[in-house]
């Protein structure tokens, strides 16, 4: 296995292994698994409360919003470490606190929008 196709063939042969391994570990798993489903195994448990009604509840998009909100911010984070770590190196400084203030303020005026269509109210 060597040359620049012995680097495919490795891949490859350690995928089938890893399928291979998978497979017999879950076969393994079902062969050996006692099998005595009873009506209050079957029942969906959540947090210790039997359920009651339908199984179908219909959620707000508000929490999507909410979720999509923090990942943005934790992207802006990210984003800001990198950024402070650059802005202290010599010959950068006023480039790359520009930018921020851009970025900064792309950041801003996607708030303003999301502010003003009434998406940050929670109730």
């Amino acid at each position: 296995m060597h040359g620049y196709f012995g680097a495919y063939g490795l891949i490859a042969l350690l995928l089938v292994v890893g399928a291979v391994f998978v497979t017999v570990a879950l076969t393994a798993n079902r062969l050996l698994r006692p099998a005595r489903p009873t009506p209050q195994k079957l029942l969906t448990y959540e947090c210790g409360v039997d359920p009651v009604g339908g199984g179908w509840a219909q959620s707000y998009v508000r929490y999507y919003v909410f979720t999509f909100l923090y990942v943005v911010f934790a992207v802006d984070a990210v984003f800001l470490f990198p950024w402070a770590t650059v802005f202290a190196a010599p010959g950068f400084g006023a480039a790359t606190l520009i930018e921020m203030f851009v970025f900064l303020g792309f950041l801003a005026v996607g708030i303003l929008y999301a502010w003003r269509k009434g998406v940050l109210s929670w109730a």
